[in-house]
């Protein structure tokens, strides 16, 4: 059995769509309002865990489709990116016309944003820095159960490497929370609103004529 190291690494996995929506359905939050920076570090500090890298993953709306959401994430992760010293991971978020049907059985075409390679890109970057170890902790804040086939892949490479390595996926919860699984082969750490809120960022990224 590989030797558990005192010093664990920790590189945090942040799917920023994902936590905005569980911290939504949880807390009632209607836009992502979290420090991404500050959730991170209260993890890792909690299950005393060496925090030594954050990468931040999104899909981001073109200006002519969602302007309000380009605006916000533009802002958001200009500054993330520069003062935070977070490695920010963008995509265009694509909406498409998509019927569903309500609960009272009547059918409505809604606008859906789709993520493209956001998922694919966390999945190899869980996989390629446990192959380089750059961790001992993979922290991946999200409830993507894509990204199982990953962390199956690190739990072969931990073997291969006869070394010790944890993976943890982290979420909101509360009893309004809809899903209150994380990514299978993981340890679920959950995010409660005293966590939470302890967290969130102080400035609001939201165009002003908006507010």
């Amino acid at each position: 059995m590989p030797v558990e190291p005192q010093v664990k690494r920790a590189v945090a996995f942040v799917d920023g769509q994902n936590l905005f929506y569980a911290a939504k359905l949880a807390f009632g939050y209607s836009y992502p309002n979290y420090d991404v920076s500050c959730l991170a570090l209260t993890v890792c500090r909690e299950q005393q865990w060496q925090l030594v890298q954050t990468r931040f993953y999104t899909g981001v709306p073109s200006s002519y489709d969602k302007p309000f959401w380009h605006h916000f994430w533009s802002a958001k992760l200009a500054l993330m990116g520069g003062r935070q010293g977070i490695h920010v991971f963008s995509r265009p978020l694509r909406y498409r016309n998509q019927t569903i049907t309500l609960s009272d059985g009547s059918i409505q075409t809604v606008l859906v944003g789709q993520e493209k390679g956001i998922d694919v890109r966390i999945a190899l970057d869980i996989v390629s820095l446990a192959r380089e170890i750059q961790y001992e902790v993979a922290v991946i804040f999200s409830q993507d159960q894509d990204l199982t086939e990953a962390a199956e892949k690190v739990r072969l490479i931990a073997s291969q490497q006869d070394r010790w390595i944890k993976l943890a996926s982290v979420f909101p919860i509360s009893p309004t929370s809809s899903n209150n699984r994380g990514i299978n082969n993981t340890d679920w750490i959950k995010i409660d609103r005293k966590m939470y809120d302890s967290c969130l960022d102080p400035r609001d990224y939201r165009p002003k004529e908006n507010l």
